[in-house]
């Protein structure tokens, strides 16, 4: 796993202790560290030194910038010296790299975020939550069909329910865009036997009753992750006991598995990260959603 060090508003310390921990708790885990060498060196030295094997560091120049990091992250992936990339950066940086560097899949101009909810009814696919800000109805179309491929090969959901996010379940309510959607998406072939189960208010993203996956565009999808998950971390998620939701996103439609932490990530969050992106990579998850677009596609 490629870490970028430079990532997030805490970075290196909170990063560094959070890769440890993902060291320490995946036996099977390599790290490629990537950033200043004194923070790599930290690591290093709170590690068992049985385990130093396991870990490897790509110094920056003398002088980076906060970027650097996760470009250079990103590029180790696609030269295949690491498996998956893992930031707590910027996030317009991430995509970007990732854009570029491994590329996009076809039809798909703007890769989304997408990141798990807890619910009432289990858990719950949201996205974008963070790159396309202003997206239009075929780019949202697009991601109705990656959080449903994601939600089927990842979460195991059988024929996923894909609502989209407004204000209102009447007729007409919203904007222009979430006007036009629903004829776009009621129409749209989605894979994994996914239906557009129509709209959905924010209350439904608690519940989780009414969609498996929730489309919004990426400045409204943010606003609503960062307040849910802060008021979980204050009063505890909605429905039963279960293993935490990793807070942290994967961005979908790149030849490549890449995960975006909080700014605010703390040791936790990052730790988190890094198994989830593990886990996407031991799974071939990224490479099975992508076969799963591409029969859809075929298929209109």
């Amino acid at each position: 796993m490629a870490v970028d060090l430079l990532g997030g508003d805490h970075a290196p310390a909170v990063v560094v202790d959070g890769a440890l921990r993902a060291c320490q708790a995946d036996p099977a885990l390599h790290l490629l560290l990537v950033g200043p060498t004194d923070a790599a060196g930290e690591l290093l030295a709170a590690l068992d030194p049985a385990d130093h094997a396991r870990v490897t560091t790509l110094a920056l120049s003398n002088e980076p910038d906060i970027e650097s990091g996760v470009r250079a992250a990103v590029l180790a992936v696609a030269q295949g010296a690491a498996d998956a990339v893992v930031s707590a950066g910027n996030t317009g940086a991430t995509v970007t790299s990732a854009a570029l560097s491994l590329g996009r899949w076809p039809g798909v101009r703007r890769p989304p975020l997408a990141a798990v909810l807890p619910t009432e009814s289990g858990r719950l696919v949201l996205l974008d939550v963070g790159s396309s800000v202003d997206p239009d109805a075929r780019t949202l179309a697009t991601h109705a069909r990656l959080g449903a491929a994601y939600a089927a090969i990842v979460h195991e959901v059988v024929e996923p329910r894909v609502g989209l996010l407004t204000i209102g379940t009447e007729r007409g309510k919203g904007d222009r865009l979430r006007r036009e959607m629903p004829r776009v998406l009621s129409h749209l072939a989605l894979p994994a036997g996914a239906r557009y189960a129509g709209l959905v208010e924010g209350n439904d993203v608690v519940l989780g009753a009414a969609a498996d996956v929730v489309v919004t565009d990426g400045f409204t999808g943010n606003v609503l992750l960062k307040g849910l998950e802060t008021a979980y971390a204050r009063i505890g998620p909605p429905g039963p006991p279960e293993p935490a939701v990793p807070r942290a996103a994967i961005l979908l439609g790149v030849d490549g598995t890449v995960v975006v932490c909080h700014g605010a990530a703390m040791s936790p969050d990052v730790a988190a990260g890094i198994a989830l992106a593990a886990d996407l990579h031991r799974r071939a998850a990224v490479a099975a959603i992508e076969q799963m677009i591409n029969e859809v596609s075929h298929d209109e």
